[in-house]
């Protein structure tokens, strides 16, 4: 469980938002996931962090009616809210900040398609942006990096300072506010909400995660998944067994 903290004071935004073009057009966040939909899963890391009061699923408008379905068969420790995606990621997450009803200080920028996500690294990475007022989960890379220009390699990264960046991406609400803000003026759309930050001179805590908590992009991500959920599943059991 995501360790105690003095109050609850951390929205998620959870992006579910995606065409899933290259999915073959399965909505993998509604799709099962052992016994469990991918949503589902997230909901119920969620629901184990004391420091989560709000909770936004963002969405397709199509797809609302499902999402709510959903809903209607989980009980959560805090309110929901769902509201649209955008053109873009950056655009989908801001339409879930303006959809939020607390007064949160901090916001976690969470994939939906992350169902793997633990709650202790939910909690670690939420504790360091406390203390950093931006922070993200991420895992260092196994392999070789090599930089490719024309088909030919052009340089070897030091692989000792590349991280696989993952989410949760947590960040002071004010701060997070700031950054949208600065984007709009200057025309800048990130992929990555840790981009926004950036564009303002502020530097992001690297957290370190997990390697479950891989994001499903492609069917045969769900073969990974599964077998990555009963390990996590044996994981828990000898922990609390």
């Amino acid at each position: 469980m995501c360790s105690k903290m003095n109050i609850a004071d951390t929205a998620v935004l959870l992006v579910c938002a995606g065409n899933a073009t290259r999915m073959g057009g399965i909505h993998k966040i509604l799709h099962p996931l052992g016994e469990m939909t991918v949503l589902e899963h997230s909901l119920q890391t969620f629901a184990r962090c004391q420091e989560i009061t709000e909770l936004v699923i963002i969405c397709r408008p199509r797809d609302e009616a499902e999402f709510r379905e959903v809903l209607q068969h989980i009980t959560l420790p805090f309110p929901v809210q769902i509201a649209y995606g955008g053109d873009t990621r950056q655009q989908s997450v801001k339409n879930g900040f303006a959809a939020l009803t607390t007064d949160a200080s901090y916001i976690a920028i969470h994939d939906g398609a992350r169902p793997l996500l633990r709650a202790e690294d939910a909690s670690h990475v939420i504790r360091d942006a406390h203390v950093f007022g931006a922070a993200t989960l991420g895992v260092p890379v196994k392999d070789t990096i090599k930089t490719v220009d024309d088909g030919l390699i052009v340089d070897t990264p030091p692989r000792s300072s590349l991280y696989h960046t993952q989410t949760p991406q947590v960040f002071r609400r004010l701060l997070y506010l700031q950054a949208m803000s600065f984007a709009d003026a200057h025309g800048l759309d990130f992929t990555d909400d840790c981009q926004l930050i950036e564009a303002i001179n502020i530097r992001v805590a690297m957290t370190s995660g997990s390697y479950t908590n891989i994001k499903l992009t492609t069917p045969e991500d769900f073969a990974t998944a599964e077998a990555l959920l009963r390990y996590e599943q044996e994981r828990e059991a000898n922990t609390h067994g």
